[in-house]
């Protein structure tokens, strides 16, 4: 088993909590796991970009070569086509629909849909408004690591047990939305 992972978006929308979950996960499963985060302009929203490579084997490199890529998630989607160049030609791309405009010369939302069809493997989910519509609205990111799970090639049940993990000290509410956040994803995936 071996997955490479690259986890994008702007600063703020939790990527790195969708990368700990994950982590949480696969160490739980005795698999392999390195990390290498990039926090860029986080605080101003900046990009921010962390490499998860997962194996069933030791793992030499915490980086992901360009064209390598299993799964690209993605909070924003100018983020996920910024990483295009590392996806495998059978990999996935999971994203949120809602762009997160923060230059002033943010692509039109039509084109960077169609370049986002052109790839074969995509799931892009509108997550703010599936949060907010579900009493969520500060575990968007959940709902789109639950929309990417099937790509990950780790199962629900230990995806679900790692946000328990992960969460609990900050309390069973916190735990409960999250949970609940993962199984919309799964849902909306579909």
């Amino acid at each position: 088993m071996k997955t490479d992972i690259i986890l994008c978006g702007v600063g703020g929308q939790g990527i790195l909590s969708i990368a700990t979950i994950i982590g949480e996960a696969a160490m739980k499963e005795n698999l392999y796991i390195k990390q290498a985060e990039v926090h860029g302009m986080s605080q101003r929203g900046g990009d921010v970009q962390s490499n998860l490579r997962i194996s069933s084997q030791p793992i030499a490199s915490d980086l992901i070569p360009r064209g390598q890529a299993d799964v690209i998630i993605s909070m924003e989607p100018m983020e996920a086509l910024r990483y295009l160049p590392f996806l495998n030609k059978k990999g996935w791309i999971i994203t949120s629909s809602t762009p997160f405009v923060n230059i002033p010369n943010y692509p039109e939302m039509d084109r960077l849909k169609a370049d986002l069809e052109g790839v074969e493997n995509v799931i892009m989910i509108d997550i703010e408004q599936l949060a907010k519509d579900n009493g969520v609205p500060r575990s968007a990111n959940v709902i789109l690591l639950g929309a990417a799970q099937k790509a990950l090639g780790i199962e629900y049940e230990k995806i679900e047990e790692a946000i328990r993990r992960v969460f609990g000290r900050k309390g069973e509410a916190v735990v409960e939305a999250n949970i609940k956040a993962l199984a919309i994803g799964k849902e909306a995936q579909k």
